[in-house]
């Protein structure tokens, strides 16, 4: 591991009990600055609700820390945006943001046109597929923003315990044992090509803060490789030292197959392959196997090709920051 990184680790890597609630509130109302919770969502009616609960109750009833809460809704088929407006989040439908952009299907692509109907100085983003979930998620990412000056992006670190179907630990899995695209695809490519962000435990993790200024700037992948590439090109705007992490404890949610994962790890590799090179891809495809009737049968997906812009460059954003 490189020196720069060990030094990092010591400096920039905490535990949500280093900051209690009332010193990151007081922080909050020394600066001024205002944070905005948003959670994609996609199908998500089982968990959604729960965790738009907890963080009203905790942060926003009990503490004033949250601002606004936001669910995007990127399509959802079941009732995953009614539950999420019954438990007092603001609900957003995604093809009503930015309507002369045609939506393309994604995880990145609900973030970005998220900086479009949020107020927040700082954006603070979780999934919605978390379960037994708890507010030190929350409070442990924006925390850092608030308290330090020179801290622009916040990843949580957890264990992730791999869980069967039914919602069960797997007996034989080790708690680290969620991450597998982590482990397979994203941390031997940032440890070989961006060794500077290999000290970051959870690279993919879909829970993460950062200032609206940061975020703005930055392309976005519009689908599974939005985290990685949000990380390399943070690195390359403000630097290792603006990066943190932050020890939440356990991530518990619904794990993807073996296929789905395999797209995952496509998309991943080609946000790195273009953070690369900048240049073409090779073959935007990827072809996976399934056994059918008369043995196993291709299946080809495209890769996510496509990255939105920096929002700055959005004449829609622009106009609102100068309203």
């Amino acid at each position: 591991m490189l020196e720069e990184v060990e030094r990092w680790l010591a400096t920039r890597s905490w535990s949500v009990a280093d900051r209690p609630l009332h010193q990151i509130l007081a922080a909050k109302q020394r600066t001024g600055q205002s944070v905005s919770v948003v959670l994609p969502a996609l199908n998500e009616e089982a968990t959604v609700g729960d965790i738009v609960t907890v963080i009203r109750r905790d942060l926003v009833e009990r503490a004033p820390l949250v601002d606004e809460i936001v669910v995007v809704d990127s399509g959802s088929t079941d009732r995953t945006f009614e539950v999420a407006a019954a438990a007092g989040a603001r609900v957003v439908r995604r093809d009503e943001i930015l309507p002369r952009l045609p939506a393309v299907p994604g995880k990145g692509e609900v973030l970005w046109r998220s900086l479009l109907v949020t107020r927040g100085d700082v954006i603070c983003f979780v999934d919605a597929d978390l379960r037994e979930f708890s507010s030190d998620f929350v409070t442990g990412i924006v925390g850092p923003l608030l308290t330090e000056r020179d801290v622009d992006l916040v990843k949580a670190m957890y264990d992730r315990p791999f869980t069967v179907p039914g919602g069960q630990a797997s007996a034989s899995a080790a708690a680290g044992q969620g991450g597998r695209v982590t482990e397979l695809m994203a941390r031997p490519l940032l440890n070989m090509h961006w060794p500077q962000l290999a000290g970051f435990v959870q690279p993919l993790g879909g829970e993460y803060a950062a200032r609206r200024s940061l975020l703005e700037q930055l392309p976005f992948p519009v689908g599974y490789g939005v985290e990685l590439g949000m990380l390399v090109d943070a690195l390359h705007l403000v630097g290792l030292d603006a990066l943190a992490q932050v020890d939440v404890g356990v991530r518990r949610h619904r794990h993807q197959d073996g296929q789905a994962l395999g797209r995952m790890a496509a998309a991943i590799y080609r946000t790195a392959q273009l953070r690369l090179a900048r240049g073409h891809l090779v073959r935007p495809w990827l072809t996976q196997f399934e056994r059918g009737e008369k043995g196993f049968e291709p299946r080809t997906y495209r890769v996510d090709t496509e990255e939105r812009p920096p929002m700055a460059e959005i004449a829609e954003y622009a106009a609102r920051q100068v309203a």
